[in-house]
């Protein structure tokens, strides 16, 4: 993802190959700033802008259009068999009604995608990043053939709204016919919310309670304007991308395309915690288990600078006086008022604590090595 955005004004026309959300008439009438995205037209931000989308998130609550992320259905006698398979996961202890976080690998276990994994009566739903859709796409239907599996890819059919912040149960409640309170931390029901039909999930991007509603795309209109107003008195702001990258990354959350990709396996990435070496074959377990017994010599670190600075993707991180890699993703952080970012480092130079620094306009800024997240406060029911 590259949020550093355009010099588009609100409401101006974006390239005619670009894909507007089902949201897209909304963001103009809310003067949002649009920019490229993934093939999309996208919000970057708000008139009210970045800082206050943030602050509203952490503090009440903020709705983000996330309608471009990807939905395929896997469903029939083997799905099971496929998406553990496919994923580094153990699709098996995933319960109906329950959400997983998973990767899909190569061969040598580096990084396709990282998706999520949902688990219905009758089949599965996987959530991919709006980049990766078609490649995605491709890479299942060609490792689907052995199996007894249907696919289906529902992306243009679903539109996909996220109510993130500590007043969101309060603020949906009120237009969903589902006990908010029962649904647990990665977990869904089915039900109507703001007048539709769809899926609520307690899951989410930013460090908060929250939830993402995946409902018809020919009623996402009406249900964001719905939650909209359940939300006008506590506070409620629209947020775009920019407010969805810096809630993110206080949370060290890994994005694709900036911190995730082809050029490094799970293990490097931080995800070995989803990697599931003993729950069977999937497509990238044998090299993801010969280099996790010879260990792993690059891992994604977290650093906070220790004096002001705002650490841009690229620039280069120095440690012992040598640069030994760059920014994949950083942030001048609005919860916290400092300097904090991701970056692939030696593995010596990542152990949390290490004295390192990062080249900004040809001056090294101090910084450390931290284990994510870099910021505490959120409200997230576990």
């Amino acid at each position: 993802m590259n949020e550093n955005g355009s010099r588009e004004a609100p409401g101006t026309n974006m390239d005619s190959e670009l894909t507007g959300t089902p949201l897209h008439d909304v963001h103009i009438a809310l003067g949002a700033r649009m920019v490229p995205f993934a093939g999309y037209a996208m919000p970057i931000q708000y008139p009210v802008g970045i800082r206050a989308e943030h602050a509203a998130v952490r503090t009440s609550a903020g709705i983000f259009d996330v309608s471009h992320m990807g939905e395929f259905t896997v469903r029939g006698p083997q799905a099971e068999d496929l998406v553990q398979y496919l994923t580094v996961n153990d699709v098996s202890r995933v319960a109906v009604g329950q959400a997983q976080y998973s990767a899909l690998c190569n061969g040598e276990g580096r990084i396709l995608d990282d998706l999520l994994v949902y688990r219905l009566a009758d089949r599965f739903m996987l959530v991919v990043n709006a980049s990766n859709r078609e490649k995605d796409w491709r890479w299942i239907a060609a490792h689907a053939a052995p199996f007894d599996a249907e696919l289906s890819d529902d992306s243009d059919d679903v539109a996909l709204i996220a109510l993130q912040g500590p007043a969101s149960e309060a603020i949906l409640g009120p237009i969903a016919d589902l006990d908010l309170g029962a649904i647990g931390y990665y977990r869904f029901a089915e039900g109507t919310v703001g007048g539709a039909r769809g899926i609520v999930s307690r899951t989410g991007y930013t460090g908060e309670d929250g939830f993402e509603l995946y409902v018809p795309a020919d009623s996402a209109e009406a249900v964001w304007k719905a939650v909209s107003r359940a939300g006008e008195a506590s506070g409620l702001q629209p947020a775009g991308l920019g407010a969805r990258d810096s809630l993110r990354l206080e949370m060290g959350y890994a994005l694709y395309g900036n911190d995730l990709d082809e050029e490094h396996t799970a293990l490097e990435s931080g995800l070995g915690w989803i990697v599931r070496l003993q729950a069977g074959d999937f497509i990238g377990r044998d090299a993801l288990a010969a280099q996790k017994a010879r260990g792993v010599r690059r891992r994604l670190t977290g650093i906070r600078l220790t004096e002001r600075g705002f650490p841009r993707p690229g620039y280069p991180i120095v440690h012992a006086g040598e640069d030994v890699g760059t920014v994949t993703s950083g942030v001048a952080s609005p919860s916290l008022g400092e300097g904090i970012a991701l970056g692939y480092l030696p593995a010596d130079a990542a152990r949390p604590g290490t004295e390192v620094g990062i080249r900004i306009r040809n001056r090294v800024i101090p910084a450390v090595t931290q284990r994510p997240p870099f910021y505490t406060g959120g409200s997230i029911r576990r």
